[in-house]
């Protein structure tokens, strides 16, 4: 039961193409964020469409994966876990931040090729 502890999996639609940061030591850092929609009816019998963003960090080769197959736009699965922090902006408040610490992705549809289900899992 470890396995299942803070797992987060989630399929979605990238909403920009990875921003990408290298540190003085080399390491790669990758930052994104993926749409994911729920569709229901609602008590009128209406259909709802309710989209949640999600943000996503990625580090090492995992984040030099997604500076090399992830654009705008792509429909990808991702693996990871829940992370929180905090930090102080520039005006001194304090914000936090949740987002979802990738180990592994999967291309499932290039958004030059929706039609197509392009699969290329990468995983570090």
């Amino acid at each position: 039961m470890n396995n299942l502890r803070n797992k987060v999996q989630l399929i979605g639609k990238l909403g920009m193409n990875p921003e990408m940061r290298t540190f003085n030591n080399g390491q790669k850092l990758a930052r994104v964020s993926i749409a994911t929609k729920d569709i229901f009816k609602n008590a009128k019998g209406e259909k709802v469409v309710e989209t949640q963003w999600h943000r996503l960090v990625a580090w090492g080769k995992t984040a030099e994966n997604m500076e090399v197959f992830l654009k705008k736009g792509n429909e990808i699965a991702v693996m990871g876990r829940l992370q929180h922090r905090s930090y102080e902006d520039k005006m001194g408040n304090k914000r936090n931040i949740t987002e979802i610490s990738v180990n592994e992705f999967m291309l499932l549809s290039s958004a030059a090729k929706q039609d197509k289900n392009v699969e290329a899992s990468v995983a570090a």
